[in-house]
């Protein structure tokens, strides 16, 4: 490989990698799961209950997170004591981060990755509107 090539290369991975730090900033994601793949998950995770606790007392909420993960996307207190919009809202972010990974379910469902999974765009409360159809407050922009 030449010089040019291998300096070609890295400049690439440079540009890449700055624009990596981009996608931590709010935006809108264009390709989120739909509703019915979200429905899907939590059904299988807690059979759709909010407020579900695993019978081990580790895993909360609709989307059975665990302590760790929940406050790695911002979360405070418990899961299931969290309404379902701050919990859509933190499996969206959780999915925009990691994607479909930290769920077991979505591989039992077989649900792959798609264009914003794992993407780094933070999300809004009005994004986590769309997983579930619950309203997000007229005033929602970002998580809390």
């Amino acid at each position: 490989m030449t010089t040019f090539r291998r300096l070609a290369g890295s400049l690439t991975c440079a540009v890449v990698a700055a624009a990596g730090v981009m996608f931590a900033f709010p935006g809108t994601a264009s390709a989120d799961p739909s509703p019915d793949t979200w429905a899907l998950l939590r059904h299988c995770e807690s059979r759709g209950d909010y407020t579900a606790v695993s019978a081990n007392g580790l895993y909360f909420g609709a989307y059975q997170f665990d302590l760790a993960t929940w406050e790695s996307v911002g979360g405070t207190g418990y899961p299931d004591e969290a309404s379902p919009l701050e919990q859509d809202y933190r499996a969206l972010y959780l999915y925009r981060m990691r994607g479909w990974q930290p769920w077991t379910c979505a591989t039992i469902l077989g649900l792959l990755p798609d264009a914003d999974a794992a993407s780094h765009i933070v999300p809004t409360l009005a994004d986590a509107e769309l997983i579930s159809g619950t309203p997000a407050p007229a005033d929602a922009d970002s998580g809390t």
